[in-house]
């Protein structure tokens, strides 16, 4: 199993725009076959070193995560982050 974490900063973190990347976040679900499960939230201490939005993918195989990485469905809400995110980080592990 393959687990992919990523970290969104907003470049303008107020309350509709994170509720909106949430919202286009969870829209992946249903739509990319290799996606097995979902979680995204939005921080909730909101301190200096938080980052606003987190996402949490889970894949079968490294195949699968890779599908996902360049899936149509995917490629627009990338559009999107790169719109409305200062920055994020990624991690992707095996377990």
């Amino acid at each position: 199993m393959i687990k992919h974490i990523v970290l969104f900063k907003l470049k303008n973190p107020t309350t509709e725009v994170v509720n909106e990347t949430v919202a286009k976040l969870r829209s992946l679900e249903g739509k990319v076959e290799s996606l097995i499960a979902l979680e995204i939230g939005a921080d909730i201490l909101r301190t200096e070193r938080s980052y606003d939005v987190a996402l949490t993918a889970t894949f079968e195989t490294l195949e699968g995560l890779q599908a996902y990485q360049v899936h149509p469905e995917h490629v627009k809400i990338i559009e999107y982050m790169n719109i409305v995110r200062e920055s994020s980080i990624a991690a992707d592990y095996e377990y």
